[in-house]
């Protein structure tokens, strides 16, 4: 079971913090590693600071919530600017706009909102945004405080739609979905998440508050942020434990926690399948692959590889991930497999003598160009399915987008998938649907021209 990170928390308050020890024993016992544990007022930040130095499993961000944004005074900046500096405070928040309530003028929640924005830019820490009925005023305070340096942070315990998040991920802001996304009357919410990139999805509780359907209107605390992740999963059509990697990973990258977190991949697994990490290698380099920002992860796993790793290094990575469990082994990673054939070949070859499972080469087709000849015989009786990157309806558009490293690529494409389908059960080819990209002019070549199945591959997501 991966761990997990309730990323935003306030156990402090009163009814949790009269069953403190409770609430920390359920939350590990649901695999939570960590608690991001929230301030929101003078009086709170320094107990929640003392909080997370003696429970080794809360952190603390400290800040000052825009209902109390009427009662801050001058002294208490440099108190929580001491606040910021101790180890143990991971960020700054939650600051923002409420709109809703306004139990204090706009004005002073902007005014506020903007000092919690450069104090977080100043101390390079990352700023917990609280933003309730306030989206254009929200992205308005920060592009005028920023001054050009936008801050890191979270958009915390999203209820906006679609549109706002995505005015915020474009500003770098990870977006954290609590209970409310599984609220039966939260459409909006949820159209939101199936356009959060999975690298900015992170999740809270909010606790006490916001507990999510099936607990809806009891007491909510950390360990209910389960359901979250199994609402999540099922939206996005991932396994539960894809979701904890996901934004356990996350979270750690944002808050610099000392959870485990990735590390070099060679067998990972995403929903039912096992993927074989074979190379970082490749034989293009296409402008909509996130390698090129050098952000080499997928589905929360880190791809990035020290060195080629041999056929047997594999074969152990396998057993170590308990292959027999899953349906499927996929050689796929970061890279381009075929330029590994002969290790491809072999582990291959192990999966099927030893497990029986099913087996799947994911390629951009260019196996037989490298090889010096058509290598689908060979992968006859070792790969079941075989799923190529077309990408591209003529040579042209392929080498616009592809980039590829060998010459005459597209048609080297073609003919990899018209010999393919003598040789292995299911062959199908896909695109990814790039704005601008015909797509019906794909899959026509794939369907008319080339005789093989064809599929849409999201943009800008991998896996």
């Amino acid at each position: 079971m991966e761990p997990v990170v309730d990323s935003h928390a306030h156990v402090h308050f009163e009814r949790l913090a009269d069953d403190l020890v409770g609430v920390l024993d359920r939350a590990r016992a649901a695999g939570i590693a960590a608690i991001v544990n929230v301030g929101t007022s003078p009086a709170e930040n320094g107990r929640v600071a003392e909080l997370a130095e003696r429970e080794s499993m809360l952190y603390a961000a400290v800040g000052f919530h825009p209902h109390i944004a009427a009662e801050v005074k001058a002294v208490d900046w440099p108190v929580l600017e001491e606040l910021a500096g101790r180890p143990r405070v991971v960020a700054l928040g939650e600051f923002g706009l409420d709109l809703h309530y306004k139990r204090s003028p706009e004005e002073v929640q902007r005014d506020v909102f903007t000092q919690g924005i450069r104090l977080a830019i100043g101390r390079n820490l990352p700023l917990i945004i609280h933003s309730r009925e306030a989206a254009d005023a929200t992205i308005d305070v920060l592009d005028h405080a920023a001054g050009g340096r936008m801050p890191r942070g979270v958009l915390h315990c999203y209820t906006g739609g679609p549109e706002f998040a995505r005015d915020m991920l474009a500003r770098g802001f990870y977006v954290s979905y609590s209970g409310v996304v599984t609220f039966k009357n939260a459409g909006e919410v949820r159209e939101a998440a199936k356009i959060t990139p999975l690298e900015r999805l992170l999740v809270e509780t909010d606790s006490p508050y916001c507990a999510p359907v099936p607990l809806r209107g009891k007491l909510n605390e950390p360990a209910n942020v389960i359901h979250v992740i199994r609402f999540l999963a099922d939206l996005y059509g991932l396994a539960e434990d894809d979701v904890r990697r996901i934004t356990t990973r996350n979270a750690a990258h944002l808050f610099g926690l000392p959870i485990q977190a990735g590390g070099p991949c060679l067998a990972y697994p995403i929903r039912t399948s096992l993927y074989v990490n074979v190379t970082n290698a490749c034989s293009n380099r296409c402008t909509f692959c996130p390698r090129s920002t050098g952000e080499m992860v997928v589905k929360g796993h880190d791809l990035v590889l020290p060195r080629e790793p041999t056929a047997a290094e594999l074969v152990q990575a396998l057993i170590d991930a308990a292959v027999e469990t899953y349906d499927e082994v996929v050689f796929c990673g970061f890279g381009e497999p075929t330029l590994r054939l002969d290790v491809v070949k072999e582990v291959a070859g192990t999966v099927k003598s030893r497990w029986r499972k099913k087996t799947r080469l994911n390629t951009n087709g260019h196996g037989s160009a490298i090889a010096g000849r058509d290598i689908t015989p060979e992968l006859a009786g070792l790969i079941d399915a075989v799923s190529v990157s077309l990408d591209a309806p003529d040579a042209a558009t392929y080498e616009k987008l592809c980039r590829p490293t060998i010459p005459n690529a597209f048609a080297a494409t073609c003919e990899f998938l018209r010999a393919c389908k003598g040789c292995i059960p299911k062959v199908r080819a896909t695109a990814v649907a790039l704005p601008g990209l015909d797509l019906e002019a794909v899959r026509r070549v794939a369907e008319k021209d080339l005789g093989v199945a064809f599929e849409v591959r999201a943009y800008n997501v991998v896996g």
